[in-house]
């Protein structure tokens, strides 16, 4: 699944090709996606000016001059198409959208992500955000508030930082990452952190997102970038997918270390170094 900094990457290039272009028509061809793409939902897009685009957790929103905004989700495998020319639909060719700038085509091969519409003025209390904790970079994620946070939770940290609930938009890979980073064990339990432990992870978070959106992201299945090409920061991962390789910026020895390990966590797989991580 695409994590933060893939739909920031992908947001950010339909803001650059699209800018505020006007949506002429879309076409949906299969609208039997995670939620059925409403009947109406043509009649809500089309012939209106794009005034603005914004990301939370791992939505694209589209906001429009009705004072109604595109909501895109990708699902696991969803990816999002530019072009100047549309011909004849792809496999898994779901809805285009003709604008004045061009075409926005979404394909999605597992059919789990989504495409709706909605009041603006409603987004805050619509279901899909509602429960949607705090954005990793928003001003009032400091240290205290997750030390807060953390006080009665129980579980392993790791797990903590994949509960969208708490903070938004954090997957396995940059859970991984910024852990690695910050030194803490993934199985810590979160409510163990120091508040010091809170503030050095959140930089961290930070530090590692900012550097993955730079690179576009990570690619390692089937995640591109709207014109096509694919995300490096796969190739900066200091730990994850990385089981049995030397730990970067650490001392430990791997032949007695073994390397970097991996575990699961929830159905999900952690990577670590046991010696760096406390």
């Amino acid at each position: 699944m695409p994590e933060l900094p893939e739909v920031e990457t992908i947001k950010n290039a339909i803001q650059k090709s699209l800018k505020n272009a006007k949506i002429l028509d879309v076409v949906v061809y299969n609208p039997n996606l995670r939620q059925k793409v409403p009947t109406d939902f043509p009649s809500q897009i089309i012939n209106q000016k794009i005034i603005g685009y914004q990301r939370i957790a791992k939505y694209i929103l589209i906001h429009l001059e009705n004072r109604f905004s595109l909501i895109l989700h990708l699902g696991m495998s969803g990816r999002i198409r530019l072009s100047d020319t549309f011909d004849l639909p792809q496999k898994h060719d779901h809805l285009v959208f003709l604008t004045t700038a061009g075409y926005m085509i979404y394909n999605d091969a597992r059919r789990f992500g989504l495409c709706l519409c909605a009041p603006t003025v409603d987004l805050p209390c619509h279901p899909l955000f509602k429960h949607i904790g705090l954005d990793p970079f928003d001003k009032k994620l400091t240290g205290k508030w997750l030390k807060a946070k953390l006080s009665c939770k129980v579980v392993a940290i790791k797990l903590a930082l994949l509960d969208q609930s708490l903070i938004c938009g954090i997957g396995n890979i940059y859970a991984s990452e910024a852990l690695f980073l910050a030194g803490i064990l993934p199985t810590r339990a979160a409510n163990n952190l120091s508040l010091k432990e809170c503030s050095i992870l959140i930089d961290k978070i930070r530090e590692t997102l900012i550097q993955a959106i730079n690179a576009g992201g990570s690619t390692l299945r089937d995640y591109q970038k709207p014109d096509g090409s694919l995300g490096y920061f796969q190739n900066r991962h200091c730990v994850y997918n990385k089981t049995g390789l030397p730990c970067p910026m650490c001392t430990c020895r791997i032949e007695k270390t073994g390397g970097i390990q991996k575990i699961n966590q929830g159905g999900r797989s952690t990577y670590f170094c046991a010696t760096k991580q406390r």
